[in-house]
């Protein structure tokens, strides 16, 4: 069965195909008014959200499918000290397929391996957002025509912002792909992304310390905000929340191709003068996710018992938990009664099978 998780569970493609399907459906709505007729997506988000899920949700009723869950777990059996694992056998008693957004890392990944239908991420705590990558690359493809040969700059919170570290895993599969990091050094992109998913698939890549040394090389500018739900100390969110923010004098030497991406919501990283600036694609970004979530529901269910499209064994997990911990706090084997897991990345370094922070 095919779960979506990570972007890398995704194949090259798949990838593709998804897309394909998902401008299909663009182009002939008419013809998947009724494709999911009978279907029933669980919507489970352990996390406060609007653009995903009422974009599922938006997604599935388009489909002419129906739609449950919870969108606050206050009002359901996890108030009472339900696990993941367990809320994820239940409901899936009920639905066909589940998205699942958690603040917890690595709690899609625990649920996969107790259910009996497909999972997807729906974004787990600072970790991965395969589904917002997806609608990412819908962006990128139709605001430019390609995917190939393109410098991506990321600007912001590259330390915490999930949909910066799955776009870039994804981005490697294409060839060509240049990343510049704009962040201030208390925001820095992730070692393991830098050398892992970087330089493990020979990306060129840099740091730079300003977007406007940098803008007129940019095919796209992934702006994203400073989340402070991700601070523990309010003092340390306050002294760099406004350490970049978009304008329209910054882009003066910006291509006159160039798609401003946002996976939202801001707060002030753009200001509102730039909306109108025909390179600005956040909004028609918004509307891309609801067509990319209904290309990826229909395939996942086609795919279902298709032993052709199965998930990949990327992380060998043959390694002796008891010589090694998770350090971080916000990993479901910390959180709840799961198994620590480890797998050995190429570099030879040991990571959690769940949150892939590295063990200690």
């Amino acid at each position: 069965m095919k779960h979506l998780i990570d972007p890398t569970d995704l194949t090259y493609e798949e990838i593709n195909d998804i897309i394909a399907l998902a401008e299909d459906i663009i182009s002939h709505r008419e013809n998947y008014s009724e494709r999911c007729k009978g279907k029933k997506l669980a919507t489970l988000f352990y996390e406060p959200s609007t653009r995903t899920r009422l974009s599922f949700t938006a997604a599935m009723m388009e489909l002419g499918g129906n739609v449950l869950g919870f969108s606050d777990a206050r009002s359901s059996s996890v108030s009472k000290g339900e696990t993941v694992e367990d809320t994820v056998r239940v409901v899936g008693c009920f639905a066909d397929i589940i998205a699942m957004r958690h603040h917890i890392e690595g709690a899609p990944l625990a649920a996969l391996e107790v259910s009996n239908v497909p999972i997807i991420n729906a974004g787990d705590g600072s970790h991965s957002h395969p589904t917002q990558t997806l609608t990412d690359l819908l962006t990128i493809k139709r605001e430019l025509g390609h995917l190939d040969n393109l410098t991506i700059g990321f600007c912001g919170d590259l330390r915490f912002g999930r949909t910066v570290h799955s776009l870039i895993k994804a981005m490697s599969r294409y060839k060509g792909t240049r990343v510049i990091l704009i962040a201030p050094d208390e925001l820095r992109l992730p070692d393991y992304i830098k050398h892992d998913v970087c330089e493990g698939n020979n990306i060129e890549y840099r740091e730079v310390n300003s977007m406007e040394e940098v803008m007129s090389e940019l095919d796209v500018l992934y702006m994203t905000r400073v989340q402070k739900e991700r601070f523990l100390d309010e003092d340390d969110f306050d002294s760099i929340k406004d350490s970049f923010i978009l304008d329209n004098q910054k882009l003066k030497t910006a291509k006159e191709k160039m798609a401003i991406l946002h996976p939202l919501p801001r707060v002030n990283e753009i200001l509102k003068e730039v909306d109108t600036d025909p390179r600005a694609a956040y909004f028609r970004q918004v509307e891309n996710g609801k067509f990319v979530r209904m290309a990826l529901i229909c395939r996942l269910l086609d795919w279902k018992n298709d032993t052709t499209h199965s998930m990949p064994i990327y992380r060998d997990t043959n390694i002796d938990s008891t010589l090694y911990r998770c350090p971080n706090q916000k990993c479901i084997c910390n959180n709840e009664n799961v198994e620590p897991r480890f797998h050995k990345a190429d570099n030879g370094t040991v990571r959690c099978f769940y949150c892939e922070t590295k063990a200690r």
